[in-house]
């Protein structure tokens, strides 16, 4: 009886087995033979794409939250490889690039030839060779025939060069770029609405084209603080190469400044979305399988407010000089101006003049306006990368080195006759057929009245030696490790350089240059406001940064540590030289500062006929330092406020001012908005008496 249930079940599970496998098999004939034509047909029709969802890039935002760099939405225009008629390729381009020209948005156009007349973009005889070779064209090419060449290789049959080389533009950059029908190439990085809505309702008349919702960067305080914050614009193919792993061909990365810097924190995680096509490339479904995380947010030391001031300050106080408004026309055109906290280094403004506009690098900027940058030097900072003779700002260097050195004491007075007796016996700058000098002054006095006599003989009595060894305690010289690329170094050790430029031995006139802020001295406005700094607070050395916090998308703290060593890798200022407190004696210090305090606020302080309404005191300091050029002294201000209890350096250059004494005015104009002294704009008088007094 066992026996016949085992067989049974066997032979139960035998028919069940048959039953199953006679029903897979009509329904595989039912697909691949009654339907099999149909749903070939489906499957040719539709395809499954992989595309990029761009993750926004972090907001960069001033001490107060104030974004300085955002995202906005746009449209990104991207083209996929598709089964079409090369002519009825081409013929779609053309009004592609017509649709997108009409509406005033831009298309990726790399290809390096005019036509009308016909001319290679690249003016060197090696770029031409390379690209050249690169295209398989021959390397004696004309522009005209390397045109036809490629015109020939895109089968491109248009007649009219204009309208043939729109063609071409795109398919060079799909050449450049490859595509597939799962790999797309960008056409634009940015389109507007209208040219968005366009392609979409007629996306019959644009095989392969997808409109593609992406984050574009944007400057909503337009030109402000342009030098710190940066700009961003597409990988090039060296970026590319070094990051393959992290970046694709169409990206955008950051050139310059804080976007530079940071790229590795702004930057986003993109994500992916599915592109559902038929073989024609029409689009039939889309679906994000991957959500993009943005990037880090970033927030600065700079006051949006005071930045904005400042930058405006600069720009009148240039135009004004340009004018003759100080008595005389100087032709002044560029400049910096840096207010600093004198005890956490943190920078409240930096401002660069001319500055620019860095918006205009997201989606490319137009030949016509980089050559215009380009030729005003508007992308240059010369608060960080220019390094200049400080002039007269440098006396307090000297004098600490005297001081501190016990070559003289505070109540040391030498008397100024006009002509300093030694070495090329040089002039007091007051020096004329009637004024023969200021007399009597000691250390106070001297920085109150700059007197150049004064620090000849302090020269003299101690040598170079000691004024190199706290001019490198100040940290001049010295490299201030701000967050920007491009800070310059500047030159401290002049007896090195005499040696190294001119092979010659250091002598006493080279020190009487130097010690009135001549001769080899080379520094940077940045690291004269450390400098100003460290005098305001008691000699402290301070951390200069731009940096106030990185905080993720999650909201937490990037730790501080973490991303200064990085910044430093990437900078390449791991080995910066540190700079140490400097401890100076309580009573030389105070010598000094209140010499700064007469140049502001006391009759016959160089700067008094500037600073005499403000209601506060400050210690200040001008400086009109030669440049060897006929005619051409840069002027310095740089000061501290408030004077009793000191809180910012201010420091202000401006190349070919004429004199230190016609740059005070940005500075004055920096302090009452500080001090929150000006209720209203302040109004230059143009009117004003002039001044004709030069200092060193």
């Amino acid at each position: 009886m066992l026996e016949q249930t085992k067989k049974l079940r066997y032979n139960i599970i035998i028919v069940i087995t048959y039953i199953v496998g006679i029903i897979l098999l009509f329904q595989l004939f039912n697909l691949q033979v009654i339907k099999g034509s149909e749903y070939r047909e489906t499957s040719n029709t539709r395809l499954t794409r992989e595309s990029t969802v761009k993750a926004a890039r972090g907001n960069i935002t001033d001490n107060s939250g104030n974004k300085l760099v955002t995202t906005k939405t746009g449209f990104s225009l991207e083209l996929y490889k598709t089964k079409i008629d090369n002519d009825v390729f081409n013929n779609s381009i053309y009004n592609l690039a017509v649709l997108l020209e009409k509406n005033k948005d831009k298309y990726n156009d790399n290809l390096p030839i005019t036509v009308n007349p016909y001319a290679f973009t690249a003016k060197d005889k090696e770029t031409q060779k390379k690209w050249k070779n690169e295209y398989g064209i021959d390397e004696d090419a004309t522009a005209e025939e390397a045109f036809n060449f490629l015109k020939k290789k895109y089968d491109i049959k248009q007649d009219d060069p204009e309208k043939a080389r729109k063609i071409m533009a795109i398919r060079y950059e799909i050449s450049r770029n490859g595509y597939s029908n799962i790999k797309p190439v960008i056409i634009s990085n940015n389109i507007s609405y209208l040219s968005a809505n366009q392609i979409k309702e007629q996306s019959n008349k644009f095989p392969g084209t997808a409109v593609v919702t992406v984050p574009i960067v944007t400057y909503p305080y337009g030109n402000l603080a342009s030098h710190i914050l940066g700009y961003v614009g597409s990988i090039s193919a060296e970026e590319y190469e070094a990051n393959k792993d992290k970046y694709g061909m169409n990206d955008t990365i950051g050139k310059t400044g804080m976007q530079y810097t940071l790229e590795e924190y702004l930057k986003g995680q993109d994500g992916v979305r599915q592109v559902d096509m038929s073989v024609d490339g029409t689009i039939t479904e889309e679906y994000i399988s991957q959500e993009a995380v943005a990037g880090n947010n970033v927030a600065l030391t700079i006051d949006s407010n005071l930045q904005k001031v400042t930058e405006k300050a600069l720009a009148e106080n240039i135009k004004k000089i340009s004018n003759g408004a100080y008595g005389k026309k100087y032709n002044a055109k560029n400049g910096a101006a840096i207010v600093m906290n004198i005890k956490t280094g943190e920078v409240l403004a930096l401002a660069s003049y001319p500055d620019y506009e860095p918006e205009l690098f997201v989606s490319g900027i137009s030949q016509s306006k980089l050559d215009e940058y380009n030729k005003n030097k508007n992308c240059y900072n010369w608060a960080i990368s220019g390094t200049y003779a400080p002039g007269s700002v440098f006396k307090m260097v000297v004098a600490t080195a005297a001081l501190e050195e016990k070559i003289i004491t505070t109540q040391t007075t030498i008397n100024d006759t006009g002509i300093y007796p030694r070495g090329h016996k040089p002039a007091c700058w007051i020096y004329t057929d009637r004024h023969y000098g200021h007399g009597y002054l000691n250390v106070t006095g001297a920085i109150k009245k700059s007197c150049n006599y004064f620090f000849y003989e302090l020269g003299y009595r101690m040598g170079i030696d000691p004024v190199i060894k706290y001019a490198k305690a100040y940290g001049l010289g010295v490299k201030t490790g701000i967050e920007l690329s491009g800070e310059a170094e500047g030159i401290v050790d002049l007896k090195k350089q005499c040696q190294d430029l001119y092979g010659q031995q250091w002598q006493l006139g080279d020190t009487l240059s130097a010690v009135i802020g001549q001769s080899y001295n080379d520094y940077t406005p940045i690291q004269i406001a450390r400098y100003v700094s460290m005098l305001a607070n008691g000699g402290k050395s301070v951390d200069v940064t731009l940096i106030k916090s990185i905080t993720d998308a999650d909201g937490n703290k990037i730790s501080k540590d973490e991303y200064e060593k990085k910044i430093k890798e990437k900078l390449g200022i791991e080995d910066i030289p540190e700079v140490k407190d400097l401890n100076i004696k309580k009573e030389n210090l105070d010598a000094i500062l209140k010499g700064m305090k007469g140049v502001t606020s006391e009759t016959g302080g160089t700067a008094y006929y500037v600073f005499s309404d403000l209601d506060i005191d400050i210690g200040g300091k001008t400086g009109s330092a030669e440049t060897g050029i006929k005619n051409q002294v840069n002027g310095w201000f740089a000061g501290f406020a408030p004077y009793d209890d000191p809180e910012i350096a201010i420091v202000v250059f401006i190349e070919n001012a004429g004199s230190g004494g016609n740059v005070g005015d940005t500075a004055k104009t920096i302090i009452n908005e500080y001090l929150g002294m000006n209720a209203k704009d302040v109004k230059e008088d143009l009117n004003a008496i002039p001044s004709t007094q030069i200092n060193n």
